[in-house]
């Protein structure tokens, strides 16, 4: 057996079939039912889809496009399939609009598009007549009338196209490029970041050491797949042999973790701030004893640094691991070796709380652009600090530039903005040196702390810097604020929009007596805003007089992308936000936004 290395993306399936064959390498829910996959037929499909795109006249280079509202095994055995008869998989976010839509297809002449459902399917079918290229749109779930995919597969039993094939796969090499991927940045047209095969290759292989999985460990897949993050950690799996377990929808995550009981998956910070709410929110409904002991064990675990914890503090996190904690780890399924989270800055409060309670959680850092993971935290205390992204992975080299910006140079650096040299050339430099466009800062010399977006940063109109994403961190370190935005650009002072865990608030109201009517009535109550900005000032404690938050106003909207608040990625959408409420940014400043 050849213990090469893998240099193509589809080298993680043909390894991961010689060496641990398993039998549910991907498994999806279908009528209720956890249907399984095997490297055997992931392997056999993908080849069939391969020979199809052949007979359908798909070139070498030319793009496919997928989109899927679910993850699920279609998407995986297209992904290889497409990757073995040498075309490009371009992977698009569902939740992005018609004109996003009809933009990247125009722009890199999709010729192909397969899509999960029903819905997905109507919003391309009216744009098609403005994509020249694109020939056929395929679905995954049975529609009548709509070409379903399996078509495809029928097409690809027949072998005639084998050799053809074997010679694209031959031929294919590292450099290559395997996908193109659309950001969604907070303002502007998507730009194609374009990765070669090599690019997520060296990512898979240089992040994995920090992986504490073994064969055969279960990973629950729920992040879009369409995000490199996620993606890239599915060729990691596949590779380890580590069993793929596509969640239904984020609405079902919980019972599918319960079902799956996984010992590893990816989260974007979000999520753990939604499981750490409805534990609250059930802690909150104990009574006398067991509820002093639920919240004595939450303020313990909110103070938690195993670097610093003495004998006393041990002797009560384990009392506290044993009545209270272990029921956090049975809710989520009680096998659970890491969670690994990237996407946004993590909560260090959260963090704490999560690793006190005995999860590994390794956060990282990384962006589409560099495949995606430049740092990430081990599953060890020498491997990870809270507060910190971690160390750089093997092969990766990040230095900060004399303005406080990260820079970064390795194999996982892309090839460029597809058909855009300029904006290639604003982000890396002659030396080879992603600019990130985030500012950090070495804590103890060798974990990275991403501090803001250079971007985001402001200045006052005393002339002071505001790096806002800093204070925005710490201020939803309180229960009671779920999303905030900091302002002031130009401006005497920082103030801030923000929007309340209106579910933690809810259960608050109730516990002290005061009248739970709509989230607008909710806002205007005197004591809500006293008992947040009480929580505001103690985070200014933090901040040096000219960063310090001096006045907020509250919405009664929650944030979210399909109201235009946040990205496809959770960051927030700032332009669109100030927009969005000139009367309270005119309560604040006594003027709207110019």
């Amino acid at each position: 057996m050849s213990n090469q290395k893998p240099t193509r993306i589809f080298d993680f399936l043909g390894q991961a079939l010689k060496k641990h064959p398993l039998e549910d390498a991907l498994t999806t829910k279908i009528n209720g039912q956890w249907t399984p996959v095997s490297t055997q037929a992931f392997e056999e499909d993908s080849q069939k889809i391969a020979r199809a795109l052949v007979e359908m006249g798909v070139l070498a280079g030319e793009k496919i496009a997928l989109i899927s509202s679910t993850n699920r095994y279609e998407w995986n055995i297209m992904d290889m399939g497409i990757l073995k008869a040498a075309a490009v998989n371009v992977p698009v976010y569902p939740t992005i609009s018609r004109e996003d839509y009809r933009f990247i297809f125009n722009d890199c002449g999709v010729k192909y598009c397969f899509v999960s459902d029903r819905g997905l399917y109507d919003k391309l079918k009216d744009v098609k007549s403005e994509i020249p290229t694109l020939q056929e749109i395929f679905i995954f779930d049975e529609e009548p009338g709509i070409t379903n995919w399996k078509e495809v597969l029928e097409k690809g039993v027949d072998t005639r196209h084998e050799e053809e094939v074997q010679a694209r796969m031959q031929a294919s090499k590292p450099e290559d490029l395997a996908t193109l991927i659309y950001t969604s940045g907070t303002t502007g047209v998507p730009k194609g970041v374009m990765l070669a095969h090599s690019n997520l290759v060296s990512n898979v292989l240089d992040s994995e050491d920090r992986i504490p999985v073994v064969s055969g460990a279960k990973a629950l897949s729920f992040l879009p797949v369409c995000h490199v993050f996620e993606r890239m950690l599915t060729y990691l799996y596949i590779y380890n042999g580590i069993p793929i377990y596509f969640a239904e929808s984020i609405e079902k995550i919980g019972d599918n973790i319960r079902e799956v009981k996984p010992e590893i998956f990816a989260l974007v910070p979000r999520l753990l701030e939604k499981v750490y709410d409805k534990i609250v929110a059930k802690g909150a409904e104990l009574t006398g004893i067991k509820r002093k002991l639920f919240f004595w064990a939450v303020e313990l675990g909110e103070v938690y640094n195993p670097l610093q914890a003495s004998a006393w503090y041990t002797f009560k996190l384990n009392i506290a691991r044993k009545l209270i904690f272990s029921k956090w780890h049975e809710a989520l399924g009680g096998n659970v070796q890491a969670m690994v989270s990237g996407g946004a800055a993590l909560n260090p409060r959260l963090n704490r709380v999560f690793s006190a309670a005995g999860f590994n959680i390794q956060e990282g850092y990384g962006l589409t652009e560099t495949s995606p993971v430049i740092a990430v935290n081990g599953p060890d205390w020498a491997r990870k600090r809270i507060g910190t992204v971690g160390m750089p992975i093997q092969n990766v080299e990040v230095k900060i530039a004399e303005d406080g910006e990260v820079l970064c140079k390795g194999p996982n650096v892309m090839m460029g903005y597809f058909q855009n040299k300029e904006k290639t050339d604003e982000v890396i430099d002659a030396e080879g040196w992603f600019h990130t466009g985030d500012i950090g800062e070495m804590a103890e010399g060798k974990f990275l702390k991403i501090t803001d977006r250079k971007k985001e940063m402001f200045k006052t109109s005393g002339g002071k810097y505001i790096a806002p994403q800093i204070i925005e961190n710490k201020l939803k370190e309180s229960r009671f604020i779920e999303q905030v935005m900091v302002i002031g650009e130009g401006e005497k002072m920082a103030a801030a929009f923000v929007q309340p865990d209106f579910a933690f608030l809810e259960a608050w109201c109730e516990r002290k007596e005061i009248p739970v009517g709509s989230r607008e009535e909710m806002i205007k109550n005197d004591r809500v805003r006293n008992r947040i900005l009480e929580d505001v000032e103690r985070t200014n404690a933090h901040f040096g007089k000219w960063e310090q938050v001096k006045m907020i106003a509250l919405t009664a909207d929650v944030w979210s992308v399909d109201a235009g608040h946040l990205t496809p990625k959770l960051s927030l959408k700032r332009r669109n936000i100030i927009a969005r409420y000139p009367d309270l940014y005119k309560d604040i400043y006594g003027h709207t936004r110019e």
